[in-house]
């Protein structure tokens, strides 16, 4: 009565849900589950229909999480804990950017494989714009941090040859 994703997560079948267990690996987890789920493919355009309180879905996912995926939230909006607003906004749209930079804990993970509906389909001309978005989001990222180091050690540098200059002075 077990089914085994990999070997990292099992699904256990109980009296009131399928209960997700995550030993390790909890992104491959979510993954290998809304893979099994998700056999229908939506494009981009199909799922720009679903933006409304009414009828409301996500494209979530990229090449590091396994794929983007389509999700079916309008039975989540009000539970929500950031409230209806913030998913209505990003509604029909590719909301894995937002998804990612909120930090979302395992168990919003959990809830988000739920509602998966399919996979997201991608023209080859697609995949390679998002895999130039994401190296350039990578190498700004990156970028952004070396010049933080760089001013925080010429701050550094700095302050110790104030410092020396003050105390040879007295």
């Amino acid at each position: 009565s077990r089914v085994v994703l990999g070997n990292h997560c099992r699904l256990r079948p109980t009296t009131s849900s399928i209960e997700l267990r995550a030993t390790q690996y909890y992104s491959y987890c979510i993954t290998s589950f809304a893979t099994m789920a998700a056999e229908k493919e939506f494009t981009a355009a199909d799922v720009a229909k679903h933006n409304t309180a009414e009828d409301c879905w996500l494209i979530i996912g990229n090449e590091n999480t396994g794929g983007a995926k389509v999700y079916d939230v309008t039975s989540y909006l009000d539970d929500h804990p950031g409230g209806a607003e913030v998913m209505l906004d990003v509604g029909g749209k590719d909301a894995d950017e937002f998804f990612e930079d909120i930090g979302h804990s395992n168990d919003a993970r959990e809830e988000l494989a739920k509602h998966v509906v399919g996979v997201l389909k991608l023209t080859e001309e697609e995949k390679e714009k998002r895999r130039l978005a994401a190296e350039k989001k990578s190498g700004a990222d990156s970028g952004g941090m070396s010049m933080i180091a760089v001013l925080v050690a010429a701050a550094g540098i700095g302050y110790y040859f104030y410092k020396q200059k003050v105390d040879s002075s007295e």
